[in-house]
């Protein structure tokens, strides 16, 4: 009888072990998929940082050479 019963609990002991493990990996391809949106995040932030630059520095550029021919 106690024998069932050692046989029992490892066999839960297993089971839950199984969720466990299958719960971990569940978690990591979560953290995976979240790593790669704030990858595509700073792509995305870093493109518009750059084309907002370039914006200004056009403007600037038109102002400056604005300010050159109003004056020639």
């Amino acid at each position: 009888m106690a024998e069932e019963q050692v046989i029992k609990l490892l066999e839960e002991i297993r089971d839950l072990t199984k969720l466990h493990v299958e719960d971990y990996k569940n978690a990591l391809m979560h953290q995976q998929e979240a790593i790669d949106i704030q990858k595509a995040a700073v792509r995305r932030q870093k493109m518009v940082l750059l084309v907002g630059g370039l914006l200004l520095v056009g403007l600037l550029a038109f102002l400056v050479l604005s300010l050159f021919s109003a004056r020639g």
